[in-house]
């Protein structure tokens, strides 16, 4: 894995997109702080994928037949009605 300023990144991203097709990791930092990993597709971790997997089966499997949510339910902002 290497780091690459966010500038940098800027002037060189054809040449990083190479480098991470090739296999290779880049963070981008911001004044020295990490902002952003661009890793190849399919990077993840086995166990990542298992995650995601049994996230969706749960989330199809939650009973939502019957349910109806108004727009104002869906986006209540806090206030008291």
């Amino acid at each position: 894995m290497r780091n690459i300023s966010a500038a940098d990144a800027n002037r060189h991203f054809s040449r990083i997109l190479r480098d991470v097709q090739a296999g290779q990791t880049v963070t981008v930092t911001s004044r020295g702080t990490p902002v952003a990993t661009i890793r190849p597709t399919g990077a993840g971790s086995p166990n990542q994928w298992q995650a995601k997997q049994a996230l969706l089966a749960r989330l199809r499997g939650q009973a939502t037949a019957g349910i109806s949510w108004s727009r104002d339910e869906l986006y209540d902002d806090g206030t008291p009605a």
